[in-house]
């Protein structure tokens, strides 16, 4: 009897630490910024631009309950390494306002910003801000994560909207979006990796490249 009580019991722990190990997955939330649209509205053409059926359709990303943003203050790096305007580590640095010295304007053409979580996590959102003070689409927008600094092996890609692979890195299925102080959230399903780098090509308005914030979620 003391055997069979023992052994019930061991197995009651095992069922706890199963079940306590399951994460509770809850929709994401983030602070968001106050919308600020100025100037003159310049027509967004991009053959794939999302519709409002399309931003309807998308589903609610959801991640582990007590996730938070690995990204806050973490070092940022780029293919620009003497942005235009602003500094690179204002990727980070939590402040997502759209006003003149927010944003960091990186040069012409194709550019990547790449954030070291300075170790590896498993990752299920990111949100991204380029520019919301004036409506425009980015070009080209890729979402890549990897444990590899030079991104040459186990890369993960997680959003892809170069339709026409110009940048080189593949054709991508996803479409390209209005920013706006809602800013772009893109599910991860729990993909592991210690760098997150984000591509783009110029936009609608113009060549330039620019970031207010990144936010990488995860546990």
């Amino acid at each position: 009897m003391k055997i069979k009580t023992i052994l019930l019991s061991t197995l009651a722990l095992a069922a706890c630490v199963t079940l306590s190990a399951q994460d509770k997955m809850v929709p994401f939330k983030t602070t968001l910024p106050k919308p600020k649209l100025a100037g003159t509205p310049v027509a967004i053409r991009v053959p794939h631009l999302e519709t409002a059926a399309d931003i309807d359709a998308r589903k609610p990303v959801k991640v582990p309950e007590g996730s938070k943003n690995l990204a806050l203050e973490k070092p940022v790096t780029s293919s620009d390494s003497m942005p235009i305007i602003g500094m690179l580590e204002q990727i980070t640095d939590g402040d997502k306002d759209s006003d003149e010295g927010c944003f960091v304007e990186l040069g012409d053409g194709k550019q990547w910003v790449q954030i070291d979580l300075e170790k590896a996590h498993k990752i299920y959102a990111i949100a991204l801000w380029h520019f919301h003070s004036q409506e425009r689409a980015y070009h080209d927008v890729i979402v890549q994560i990897s444990n590899d600094a030079d991104f040459l092996t186990g890369v993960t890609t997680v959003f892809n909207n170069d339709h026409d692979n110009s940048s080189g890195l593949g054709k991508g299925a996803d479409k390209a979006y209005t920013d706006t102080s809602r800013g772009r959230v893109l599910p991860v399903d729990g993909v592991s990796g210690r760098y997150v780098r984000l591509y783009s090509k110029g936009n609608t308005a113009n060549a330039a490249n620019h970031y207010i914030e990144v936010e990488v979620w995860g546990k």
